[in-house]
C-alpha cells in the first residue's frame, strides 16, 4: 500500500514528469504544453503559500501520483472553495491509490477549512476520474460541451462538487 505524505521539494521532478505526461498524452488537463520543472515549483509553493495541502502518493521510494486543491478562482471569496486535482503514473491506475490519494486529499482540505470542493475533470469519457469522484461522494453538478479543444478534437468538461464540514450550514468565519 503507498504512503500518503505532504509533498517534498525532492518531489518536484517526479511532480513534473508525471504531470507532463498528462499534458502530453491524456484529456484530462486541457494544458498543451507540459510545464518546466520552475513553473510546477512556482505552482506548488502558491497553494501552499494558501494552506492548502499538497500531496503525493510513494510506493518504494518512487512518487506515483500527486494530488492537490487550489482556491476555484483567484478572488479571496472562493477562499473556502477549491478545485482538486489529481494525477497518477501510468504504472499506478486501477490499483486504489487514486482513491487513497484523493480521499487523504479530502482529508486534509477540510482540515484546512474547506467547505466546497469542485472537480473540473477534462473530458466527459474520461471516466476513470469521474468514478473515482462519484465513489468518494462527489456529486455531479453539469457538463460544459466542447468548451476545450486538444488533440484535434472538441472536448467537455464534468463539473462535480463535495461538501465538507459544515458546509454552508454556518458562517464561514466560524470554519477560520
Amino acid at each position: 500500500m503507498p504512503l500518503i505524505r505532504p509533498s517534498r521539494d525532492e518531489d518536484l521532478d517526479a511532480i513534473t514528469r508525471i504531470y507532463g505526461h498528462h499534458v502530453s498524452h491524456g484529456t484530462g488537463t486541457f494544458e498543451t504544453t507540459p510545464p518546466s520543472l520552475a513553473e510546477m515549483t512556482s505552482r506548488r509553493a502558491d497553494v501552499l503559500a494558501k494552506g492548502l495541502p499538497w500531496l503525493v502518493a510513494e510506493d518504494a521510494g518512487q512518487v506515483l501520483g500527486f494530488a492537490y486543491g487550489n482556491w476555484f478562482k483567484p478572488r479571496p471569496a472562493y477562499r473556502f472553495s477549491v478545485e482538486d486535482s489529481i494525477y497518477l503514473d501510468p504504472a499506478a491506475h486501477g490499483k486504489g491509490m487514486g482513491r487513497a490519494l484523493l480521499a487523504e486529499l479530502l482529508t486534509a482540505l477540510e482540515r484546512s477549512g474547506t467547505r466546497k470542493v469542485m472537480a473540473v475533470i477534462g473530458d466527459s469519457a474520461n471516466a476513470g476520474s469521474i468514478g473515482l469522484h462519484k465513489a468518494l461522494g462527489f456529486e455531479p453538478v453539469g457538463v460544459v460541451q466542447s468548451c476545450g479543444w486538444k488533440f484535434d478534437r472538441w472536448l467537455d468538461i464534468v463539473l462535480m462538487q463535495k461538501t465538507l464540514g459544515a458546509g454552508d450550514s454556518t458562517p464561514a468565519e466560524s470554519a477560520a
